[in-house]
């Protein structure tokens, strides 16, 4: 499973409450004759834009967000929080480079922000920056080291560089943050069938569909391993209700995208083909809510 950012809601609450900046007073006097612009009014204005910005993007109203957070970084450059919040309505509209941008504005203002580094390596792992990611998760990780999403994030880094033994590492770690942070255990088991270790990994994702009744993957997984060692009955059983809560996975590129291994895949291709998968995956489609069910 891959976790691709950090929710971007851990910065937005910050700012909903401005707690951590005390509004600047304004200018008690002025000399005559001469106009100058107020700093403290331009500052205020700023963080109420960005504000705003938290508002509309918790009504999903990104474009608007955006706009106003972008004219808060002018209003209030010198306030590192406005420039996170930029950052990361950047990435929620896909804008991967600008984000980078604005989040490492952040840093500059205020280097040791454990949350904008995770934010910032998560991101550098979707751009496949696999080095650049891991330093910056791990920075983040000095300040702040028992955060089990960030922690995760770093497993994948490593098990993108097929470094198998430090992936688990960090995996593991997550879980003893977090006992029932099943995504991390659900990764072990895809490192370990790379390695070659099935029962490995089968023992993990029982463990991870035990957390979690919908999740998908780990079942489906569990499906694709049975089926190679010859539990064909078993194993489609165990697929055709995986699929019925995602069909989503019934997609090899959905699986790679989400970190399947080349072993792992291979074994999916001929999982997937079988005739009652095929026809799972057709009725899960089928039931899948439309746009206008959902209004």
């Amino acid at each position: 499973m891959l976790k691709r950012r950090l929710p971007y809601w851990f910065l937005f609450a910050g700012i909903l409450g401005w707690g951590w900046m005390p509004l600047p007073a304004r200018a008690q006097a002025l000399l005559p004759h001469i106009l100058q612009p107020d700093f403290g009014a331009l500052q205020e204005q700023g963080l109420t834009l960005a504000q705003q910005a938290v508002q509309l993007s918790q009504f999903h109203q990104f474009n608007q967000a955006l706009s106003r957070a972008q004219l808060a970084t002018q209003l209030a450059p010198q306030v590192p929080q406005v420039w996170s919040l930029l950052g990361s309505l950047y990435l929620e509209a896909n804008n991967l480079d600008q984000g980078v941008a604005a989040l490492k504005h952040s840093l500059a203002l205020q280097p040791k922000d454990a949350q904008v580094l995770f934010l910032l390596g998560s991101t550098y792992f979707e751009q496949k920056h696999y080095n650049q990611a891991a330093a910056t998760l791990e920075a983040g990780l000095q300040l702040d080291p028992k955060s089990p999403g960030a922690l995760f994030d770093l497993g994948n880094t490593f098990y993108a560089q097929q470094k198998y033994d430090q992936a688990i590492a960090q995996y593991q770690k997550a879980v003893q943050q977090e006992a029932n942070f099943w995504p991390a255990l659900n990764n072990i088991g895809l490192v370990e069938y790379e390695k070659g270790e099935v029962s490995l990994a089968m023992q993990h994702w029982l463990a991870a569909s035990a957390i979690d009744a919908k999740a998908t993957e780990p079942r489906l997984a569990l499906a694709v391993a049975l089926f190679t060692q010859g539990h064909r009955d078993q194993a489609i059983a165990r697929g055709i209700t995986a699929l019925k809560l995602d069909p989503r996975y019934g997609s090899l590129k959905y699986l790679k995208e989400n970190l399947w291994g080349s072993r792992l895949l291979q074994d999916a291709q001929t999982f997937l083909q079988l005739p009652q998968i095929q026809a799972a995956i057709a009725t899960a489609q089928a039931n899948q809510p439309t746009d206008n069910d959902s209004q």
